[in-house]
């Protein structure tokens, strides 16, 4: 990996997860990462920052690297891939772009040996989970080149159906969203309460964290370890009940679906079908 050269193809914030994650493993040398896009100041920011060669030719950058690592905004890459050219025929496109199919990078690129990936914005710390597929002209080193890029984010899964990928994008890759807004809730609840928002943002925080934790270091399912923090007529089966009165398990199932349909439009797919509601206790 420490000779590998790896081209970054729009310099945003997962980009710079990247290169940071790869520096701090040791997997990549400053002088094998290269960053192109079209601001100057951004690319001379992440110079000044890591070490990266800058550039603002896309296809200058490509023409130099064993892999390209496509960043860019799912609304840009049509224009993108249409002007980027001279990627090696031997190097791997690496693609973390929401919704864009391993045949449509492929059509687009003239290339064959594509990664398609879905990060998700804990990413940015090494905390990320990252879904990833391959297409059939990927080979077994390439893979592992791929695996050691992508554990730069944090845990990795490969799947070798591509239809998981929009479904990952749906669910952990926007999944940090629906967590933020339901820290916020609760923080504003606390607040509402009397709590000073300090206190409030400690508590959720530490609440959410401890959690998962203890959530991960036992073997059971997460509704027994609900079931028992309910005690019968207590607090928690009342704000418990509320919750699904409120439709929370539907509201949270059909956002999932909203963004699952969102991802495939993305991609040019036909969208699914959200389904309705068809029970009081809150499943789709």
């Amino acid at each position: 990996m420490l000779k590998t050269k790896i081209a970054f193809i729009g310099p945003g914030a997962m980009a710079e997860a990247m290169i940071a994650g790869l520096l701090r493993k040791k997997l990549a040398a400053p002088r094998n990462l290269l960053a192109s896009g079209p601001r100057e100041e951004r690319i001379e920011q992440l110079k000044e920052k890591y070490g990266v060669q800058p550039f603002t030719d896309n296809s200058h950058a490509a023409a130099q690297a064993d892999v390209v690592v496509l960043a860019v905004k799912p609304q840009r890459l049509t224009v993108v891939m249409k002007n980027l050219k001279g990627i090696r025929p031997d190097a791997l496109v690496l693609s973390i772009i929401a919704g864009a199919g391993i045949k449509k990078l492929s059509h687009g690129l003239k290339h064959t040996a594509i990664v398609r990936s879905m990060p998700n914005t804990p990413a940015q710390i090494g905390e990320g989970i990252t879904v990833w597929t391959a297409s059939e002209a990927v080979s077994a080193k390439q893979k592992e080149t791929a695996r050691a890029i992508l554990s730069a984010l944090g845990r990795e899964v490969f799947v070798e159906d591509e239809q998981y990928l929009d479904m990952a994008t749906a669910l952990s890759g926007t999944g940090p969203a629906y967590v933020f807004m339901f820290m916020e809730a609760m923080i504003d609840a606390g607040v509402h309460m009397g709590f000073p928002r300090r206190i409030a943002e400690q508590l959720v925080v530490q609440t959410l964290r401890g959690s998962v934790d203890f959530y991960e270091n036992n073997e059971v399912h997460v509704a027994a370890l609900r079931n028992q923090v309910t005690s019968p007529g207590g607090t928690s089966a009342e704000a418990l009940y509320y919750l699904e009165k409120a439709g929370f398990r539907t509201a949270i199932s059909r956002a999932i679906w909203a963004a699952y349909q969102r991802s495939l439009e993305l991609g040019k797919e036909q969208p699914v079908h959200i389904p309705e509601a068809h029970s009081e206790e809150g499943n789709p």
